[in-house]
């Protein structure tokens, strides 16, 4: 029912296609002299580093850039990438990947075994400081806790090379899912020789070679990245579109005005408060996808008083969800009350008892609890509120504060920062509430609930419990793992609000018409070399 539900929210734009591994042009398709796009690429990344990367901005670009093992499509299914095929030993613990030979990198040396047991190993290495490696934690490669935790060297991790074009990876335990967790940029290989010449340096244009469908030829910071057609990847062939040019906008009105101008083929998102009019004016280019993914505000428990679970919860309880969804987002989203997305590949989270109360019923909660944890409309609780600078982000923190306000007698400072100081903010916990999101890295309920364990590196907020932890541990091996989800999601959620979720994602873009392959699916993998341009 509550994919049915989810699938009537979507608005008739939403496109729905078959991925694939390169561009697939149909028969009788005339394309364009030149082959060129420009994207639209949110933020200013702060690095193109596949083990450093941290956030949607960057994870964008090394689609293009780099390929990992594997790729998957946008139902989750497994697609070859360096990795021509795989097999498993009896238990799943140990995976043997079979390399393509023709895998190169963009000055032409070829991609071997080393390379991944250099990327895998430089992720866990805490000199790489990587705010990714608790990737390579999650699915118990041998030994990446200790080297993690600086109990053990990285030399140590259960990877190897058994010849030029064998990489295997050996688990503490079997993980169902490890296989799609390759697709990740944090399992990407790494040039040795390059990155040990230049040092932090490796990823300026004038210094980066990649392995993916496309390199570097220029990155003007703040201004725009340019890729050109890596003529040694191995499928390259079966590429169409020679030049992409990635311009770093925050505005989504910014990057109306450019798509509207003929400057942009491809937008990252639209702005919500243009979406009446762009679906009337423009319904063929305007493309909304379900997303795995929820936008959630993030509590910082390691201070007073959002240390108090009766604070949280007033303050997750006076949200009107349905509000904020339908007029404030207004592009299909839907209202969140469990952090795990319902389109999630084979889970389904139970609706926790909140979501069935009125808003009414959940304000006259959140009065109660507020007043419980010492605090009223005379003595009101003062806070800040932290976003990444977007105005849809300003938009929902200024209707949010406004309900707190009114139904708590809550005082909301908004401070918004760029993208680079948000994340170093909410990573050394320098804030009270934050807005915070998160995309799903692999198509799995562990990908979302992980977050929220307390070993994990992107739990800004330290929200910690042990049971919680023991749940998420135990389901790493379990065929079954769905009773170990949906009584996570009650602990965090329903008794703890350890986060405030608001709505389900949605991708929202602009595309042009002329735009051939561009294939929307919930885990939001997009690859240029799907695309080509269609004569107009």
């Amino acid at each position: 029912m509550k994919k049915t539900l989810l699938a009537s929210a979507i608005m008739a734009t939403t496109l729905f296609t078959t991925f694939s591994q390169a561009a697939d042009v149909p028969a009788g398709t005339q394309l364009a002299a030149v082959q060129e796009i420009v994207r639209g690429g949110g933020s200013e990344p702060a690095t193109l580093d596949p083990q450093k990367i941290e956030g949607t901005p960057g994870s964008l670009r090394a689609a293009d850039l780099f390929e990992g093992l594997y790729n998957q499509d946008g139902d989750g299914n497994l697609v070859p990438g360096v990795a021509k095929s795989y097999t498993a030993n009896a238990d799943n613990t140990v995976y043997t990947f079979t390399l393509r030979q023709d895998a190169k990198w963009s000055n032409g040396d070829p991609v071997t075994a080393h390379d991944f047991v250099y990327g895998f190993t430089r992720a866990v290495d805490p000199e790489t400081a990587s705010p990714y490696a608790w990737f390579i934690e999650i699915p118990s490669i041998v030994n990446a806790s200790k080297i993690i935790a600086g109990e053990a060297e990285p030399s140590t991790l259960g990877v190897k090379a058994i010849d030029d074009y064998t990489f295997q990876v050996n688990l503490e335990r079997p993980v169902p899912y490890f296989v799609k967790m390759t697709s990740h940029q944090t399992m990407f290989p790494a040039p040795k020789a390059i990155i040990e010449k230049w040092g932090s340096d490796w990823t300026k244009a004038e210094h980066i070679v990649s392995n993916g469908a496309y390199k570097m030829d220029e990155w003007i910071v703040n201004e725009k990245m340019v890729f050109s057609r890596n003529t040694n990847y191995w499928n390259n062939d079966k590429t169409v579109i020679n030049k992409i040019t990635v311009l770093p906008i925050e505005s989504p009105n910014a990057e109306l005005k450019r798509f509207q101008a003929g400057q942009m083929d491809l937008s990252y998102e639209l702005p919500n408060d243009h979406f009446k009019q762009l679906t009337r004016d423009i319904p063929d280019q305007v493309v909304i996808t379900p997303k795995l993914g929820t936008y959630y505000y993030q509590f910082n428990t390691t201070k007073a008083p959002y240390n108090d679970v009766r604070v949280r919860k007033a303050l997750s309880y006076a949200i009107d969800r349905n509000v904020i969804a339908k007029f404030v987002a207004g592009t299909g989203e839907l209202p969140a009350y469990s952090f795990t997305p319902e389109i999630v590949n084979g889970f389904s989270p139970a609706t926790p008892d909140y979501a069935t109360w009125t808003q009414k019923e959940r304000n006259e909660k959140a009065k109660a609890l507020m007043e419980e944890a010492g605090f009223s409309k005379s003595n009101p609780l003062s806070f800040t509120l932290l976003y990444n600078t977007n105005e849809d982000h300003k938009k929902i923190a200024i209707a949010i504060s406004s309900m707190w306000k009114k139904t708590l007698g809550v005082n909301v400072t908004l401070e918004n920062q760029e993208w680079k100081t948000y994340l170093e903010t909410r990573k050394h916990q320098q804030f009270d509430v934050a807005r915070a999101g998160w995309i799903g890295d692999y198509n799995e309920a562990s990908t979302m609930l992980d977050l929220l364990t307390s070993s994990h590196g992107n739990n800004d907020g330290k929200y910690s419990n042990a049971e919680y932890d023991k749940l998420l541990n135990a389901a790493k091996t379990s065929h079954d793992p769905s009773a170990n989800y949906n009584k996570a999601e009650e602990i965090a959620i329903a008794q703890d609000m350890a986060v405030a979720p608001i709505y389900q994602y949605v991708t929202k873009r602009l595309v042009k018409p002329y735009v051939g392959g561009y294939f929307p699916n919930p885990e939001d993998k997009i690859y240029t070399r799907d695309m080509y341009i269609i004569k107009h």
